[in-house]
């Protein structure tokens, strides 16, 4: 028998840049609280725009956090990137001195929906206006959705197997299953997650042009799945990086063992087709769980897509009940998401990571901004509900038609 099939792949770190926090512990606090960041954009251009509210990531000093040689080459969204890769890295306790005699042991995945819009907005601006002499180089790379795994890789001098993940939203998680599969061949340590930075005016406009974007000028009102209220979508700023090793490595190196990324699906049902993506999404879950070994009545909490558009809500609350049966309608089901809002591919590793911090602490967040739920699920609303969570399921669809469930399990034992 392969011996590689019993390589289990475990979250030994992670790093949020988040509207509500950046950080695990302050994106928790506000997260487990129910707290709503969503507000009115400012960002610089977008003003006058239709899209009205959004969550920003308000207080980030890139200056602060990343070396000036990085900086100038690279977009908003891969200073999210690089900035919670260090983050992850750190809370891993894995440092160079654990990987400088193996570089290649090392990769980097990342997903992204656009990639640099800011960046590339500026010097097309400049072209256009001041012509080509006033580009400057790193135009040819700062826009490219691929910038934050290879700036990473190159930052940390990480030479191992190194890939993005372009399946719009659902990509977040199909980046972690992606590593998981990479450790499962040898890899050692995989640096996973995805970072958007969709509000520049170039991004904003491109945006526009989904009908399940929501233009409500009330932060309370524009992001509410699941109630007969749901208007669309409010996009966001941010995003999570992962550190996923090798379990046995891990445990050898004293590392702190956060979860299990335990089964992991996909499927895709066409661009905008809410009522396919039931099947669909169904077809995921049960995927995951059969890779997990999972029953259904095992899950104990299910972190949704919950894209806030009617017919895509009603979609995804029977698709649970498809995949889990009686179970489906039992389970708590939380969004923590319309707190923050929607960050595309950053969006599933956020939801990520608060499951595994929902499973450390033993309490399911809140749906902020939901109330009244107008659908056959148990959606967990007003105040986080205290549990004892050992698994927990995670659900993304993106808006071209991607389906994604991943299955995380909680350590049995954990190192101090």
């Amino acid at each position: 028998m392969n011996t590689r099939t019993h390589r289990r792949s475990v979250i030994t770190g992670i790093g949020v840049v988040a509207p509500n926090g950046t950080g695990a512990g302050a994106f928790w606090k506000q997260t487990q609280e129910g707290v709503s960041v969503l507000d009115l954009v400012t960002r610089e251009g977008c003003e006058n725009l239709p899209l009205r509210v959004a969550g920003e990531v308000r207080e980030f000093d890139p200056v602060a956090l990343i070396e000036e040689r990085y900086l100038v080459q690279t977009d908003r969204f891969t200073h999210f990137a690089m900035a919670a890769a260090d983050l992850a890295l750190d809370d891993a306790r894995l440092g160079r001195a654990d990987y400088e005699d193996a570089p290649f042991s090392v990769g980097v995945v990342t997903a992204a929906g656009s990639g640099g819009g800011e960046f590339g907005q500026r010097e097309l601006q400049r072209l256009w206006g001041q012509g080509s002499r006033f580009v400057g180089p790193y135009q040819s790379i700062a826009w490219f959705y691929a910038a934050s795994t290879g700036q990473i890789s190159i930052r940390g001098g990480f030479k191992g197997p190194c890939a993005v993940v372009a399946s719009d939203e659902a990509g977040g998680l199909d980046a972690l299953m992606h590593a998981a599969r990479s450790i499962r061949r040898g890899t050692g340590a995989v640096v996973v997650g995805a970072a958007e930075a969709p509000l520049a005016p170039y991004s904003v406009v491109c945006q526009l042009g989904y009908e399940d974007l929501s233009t409500c000028e009330d932060p309370t009102r524009a992001y509410r799945p699941f109630t007969a209220d749901a208007c669309g979508f409010a996009p966001a700023e941010g995003g999570a990086m992962l550190v996923v090793e090798e379990e046995a490595a891990a445990r050898d190196r004293g590392a702190r063992v956060r979860a299990e990324l335990a089964g992991h699906a996909a499927t895709f049902t066409g661009a905008s087709r809410w009522e396919q993506s039931r099947e669909g999404l169904a077809r995921a879950i049960e995927g995951a769980l059969r890779e997990a070994q999972c029953a259904p009545e095992e899950i104990d909490v299910v972190f949704a897509d919950a894209l806030g558009v009617p017919s895509a809500d009603r979609a995804e609350a029977l698709a649970i009940a498809d995949a889990l049966g009686a179970h489906g309608r039992r389970v708590p089901v939380t969004a923590p998401k319309t707190g923050t809002g929607r960050a595309y591919c950053g969006a599933p590793v956020l939801d990520t990571s608060a499951a595994v911090l929902a499973m450390e602490h033993g309490l399911i967040p809140p749906t902020p901004n939901v109330f009244d739920v107008c659908h056959d699920i148990d959606v967990v609303t007003g105040r986080a509900r205290p549990t004892e969570l050992r698994t927990a399921l995670v659900l993304s669809r993106g808006l071209m038609g991607s389906n994604s469930a991943l299955v995380l399990r909680r350590p049995t034992d954990t190192p101090g």
